[in-house]
């Protein structure tokens, strides 16, 4: 069973304000903050997200074939999370649209360290909130 993942950054601060903005747009919110890392999580549950500053002080870098997906709960949540990427120093890996089967609306895109992330809504899937 996979408990969490985390995402390396250079820049603690800006990562944390990013994902405070980024993961709200899907009702996650920061659980924890303690030194070098900020947990993310759903309001009165475990962290299951982290960022982090690199525990050996070595820089922050992207992996290759690394990808984080978040599970929005409508298409309209993956839009919104889409552009507040955009709107908070993000960039652009795939534009809001359906892909893969008839159901599965999805976006790629990157935070500001470089790290990929894509978010999905496939209708009539099961969602935990």
């Amino acid at each position: 069973m996979l408990l969490g993942a985390m995402l390396g950054t250079n820049n603690l601060a800006q990562a944390g304000d990013f994902y405070d903005a980024v993961l709200g747009t899907i009702n996650m919110v920061r659980t924890m903050t303690v030194d070098g890392e900020i947990g993310y999580g759903v309001v009165g549950g475990a962290s299951c997200f982290w960022i982090l500053t690199p525990f050996n002080k070595q820089p922050a870098t992207v992996g290759n074939g690394v990808q984080l997906t978040f599970q929005a709960a409508s298409n309209e949540q993956v839009d919104e999370f889409y552009r507040v990427v955009l709107a908070h120093g993000g960039s652009d890996e795939g534009a809001p649209g359906y892909r893969y089967r008839p159901h599965y609306y999805g976006a790629y895109c990157r935070d500001p360290d470089g790290n990929k992330l894509h978010v999905m809504h496939e209708a009539n899937s099961a969602i935990v909130e």
